[in-house]
C-alpha cells in the first residue's frame, strides 16, 4: 500500500509516493515535479527514484494542463514503476480558516467551505482545491485527503491571534492563523528526535518563496509571523510581508482597486519589488548589483527584526532552526542571521554552516554556543502522507455510488 502526497500551485505540482510498512509511512522513494504548467508554459516532468533524478519534457495541449500533467504522472507511477495499490492522496492545503483544524477526508462540503477561504491565499488556495478535484477525476476511487497549512497554530494563545479591533470582526474569523504548518510540523519532529532542547524555547525559520517565523514551546506553536493571511510578517520572494495598512488607504485615495492592490501585494513586491531583478536569492547573490545587495539586506534584516520579537515572546531561546529554499541553501544569510543574534549567545560554527547544503539535517553550532542551531531540510509531502494515513485508519469509507463516498456523520467537519 503507498499514499501519494501531492502539493498543486499555478504552474507545478510536486509529488511523493510512501509506502506503508507495519501501519508506518517509510520515507519516499519516489518524488519530483512537473513544471509549466501556466498558460503558454513548457510542462517538464522531473523525479528522483532513489537517489537518481530523471527528467522528460511533456507534450503541450490544449486541455487542462492539470488534466495533462495529472496523466503523465499515472503513467510514469503506474507503467513505469508499478506504483503500490493507492490508499490516499494527501493534498497540501494552505489555508483552513477556523473550521479544520486537522486533517479531514474531503467531501463536496469541504471543498465548499474552502472555497470560501480563496481570497485569503489567493496564490495557493484556489489552485490547492483545482489539484484536489482533478485527482478525484483521475483516482474516483481513492480517497482525498485534505492536510492544512494553518493546522499546526492551533495552538496559538490568544493574546497572540487576535488583532486589536471590534469584537464583531473576531467573531466572523478575521484573526491571525499562520501558514507553512506542515513544514514546521516536520522540522520540530526533526529536531526531537535530534535535540535534548526540542521540548525547551525553539525558533524555526522557514525561508523560501514564502517565507516565515514559528516560536515554538513544548513541540508546540505560540507565536508566528503570518496572520490572517499568507503575506504577513517576512518580506519574502514576490510579497511584501508585514506593511503598515496606511500604506493600503493611501494607495485606496490614489485610485488603485482591489485587484492591482492584490497584485501589488502578492506578485510584485518582496525581493522582486525591492531589487526590480528577480525573486530568486540565488539570482540575487549572482547578480552583484546595488539593487540586488538592497533587496537581500532587507530580506536579512527582516528576519532579524520579527526573529527579536519570536524570542521576547519565548522568553529566551535555546534552539534555531533554519528550513525552506533559502533557509536550507543559503549559508551567507544563516551566517549573517546568527551573527546578528550572537547576543542571545549563538556561536556558528563556519565550517559546518558550509557543509550544510540542504542534503541532510545537521547542526552548525559550535560546542559553546548556548543556542543550538540546526538546518533542517524540510519535507511537507511526508507530513501530509502521515496525516492522511491517519485520517485514513481512524475512519471507515462505505461507498454509495460511483460518483462519491459518503462519510460517517463524525467525519464532517
Amino acid at each position: 500500500m503507498a499514499i501519494l502526497a501531492v502539493n498543486a500551485g499555478s504552474s507545478t505540482l510536486k509529488f511523493s509516493v510512501h509506502t506503508l510498512q507495519d501501519r508506518q509511512v517509510q520515507p519516499c522513494e519516489l518524488a519530483g515535479n512537473i513544471q509549466g504548467l501556466e498558460p503558454g508554459g513548457a510542462p517538464l516532468l522531473a523525479w528522483s527514484f532513489q537517489g537518481r533524478a530523471q527528467q522528460r519534457a511533456l507534450p503541450v495541449t490544449k486541455s487542462d494542463p492539470f488534466d495533462q500533467a495529472i496523466q503523465s504522472l499515472v503513467e510514469l507511477l503506474v507503467g513505469e514503476y508499478s506504483l503500490p495499490s493507492l490508499q490516499a492522496i494527501a493534498h497540501r492545503v494552505v489555508h483552513g480558516g477556523r473550521d479544520f483544524s486537522s486533517s479531514v477526508l474531503v467531501t463536496e462540503e469541504t471543498l465548499g467551505r474552502l472555497a470560501q477561504l480563496n481570497s485569503l491565499a489567493p496564490l495557493h488556495q484556489p489552485h490547492n482545491l483545482a489539484g484536489i478535484r482533478a485527482f478525484q477525476k483521475a483516482f474516483p476511487s481513492t480517497p482525498q485527503v485534505a492536510c492544512f497549512d494553518t493546522a499546526f497554530h492551533t495552538t496559538l494563545p490568544e493574546v497572540e491571534y487576535s488583532f486589536a479591533l471590534p469584537q464583531s470582526l473576531a467573531e466572523q474569523g478575521i484573526r491571525r492563523y499562520g501558514f507553512h504548518g506542515l513544514s514546521y510540523q516536520f522540522i520540530m519532529g526533526a529536531l526531537q528526535r535530534r535535540s535534548a532542547h526540542a521540548e525547551a524555547r525553539v525558533l524555526m525559520a522557514h525561508l523560501g518563496n514564502g517565507a516565515s517565523l514559528c516560536a515554538a514551546r513544548n513541540g508546540r506553536s505560540c507565536a508566528t509571523t503570518m496572520g490572517f493571511s499568507a503575506l504577513d510578517g517576512l518580506m519574502m520572494g514576490t510579497r511584501s510581508g508585514s506593511l503598515d495598512a496606511g500604506v493600503l488607504l493611501h494607495l485606496l485615495e490614489q485610485g488603485w482597486d482591489h485587484a492591482r492592490l492584490q497584485t501589488l501585494l502578492y506578485k510584485q513586491s518582496g525581493l522582486l519589488g525591492v531589487s526590480g531583478i528577480s525573486a530568486d536569492m540565488r539570482r540575487l547573490r549572482a547578480d552583484g548589483s546595488a539593487p540586488a545587495q538592497r533587496a537581500i539586506d532587507l530580506f536579512t534584516h527582516r528576519v532579524v527584526r520579527e526573529s527579536g520579537a519570536l524570542v521576547a515572546c519565548l522568553g529566551g531561546l535555546d534552539v534555531l532552526a533554519f528550513s525552506g529554499g533559502i533557509g536550507e541553501h543559503d549559508a551567507v544569510l544563516r551566517a549573517q542571521v546568527c551573527e546578528q543574534l550572537s547576543w542571545l549567545g549563538v556561536v556558528l560554527d563556519p565550517v559546518l554552516n558550509q557543509q550544510a547544503t540542504g542534503e541532510a539535517v545537521l547542526a552548525i553550532h559550535k560546542p559553546d554556543s548556548r543556542v543550538q542551531v540546526w538546518v533542517v531540510p524540510t519535507d511537507e509531502g511526508c507530513v501530509a502522507a502521515e496525516e492522511a494515513a491517519q485520517v485514513i485508519r481512524s475512519f471507515t469509507l462505505t461507498k454509495s455510488d460511483q460518483d462519491s463516498v459518503i462519510y460517517d456523520d463524525e467525519l464532517l467537519c
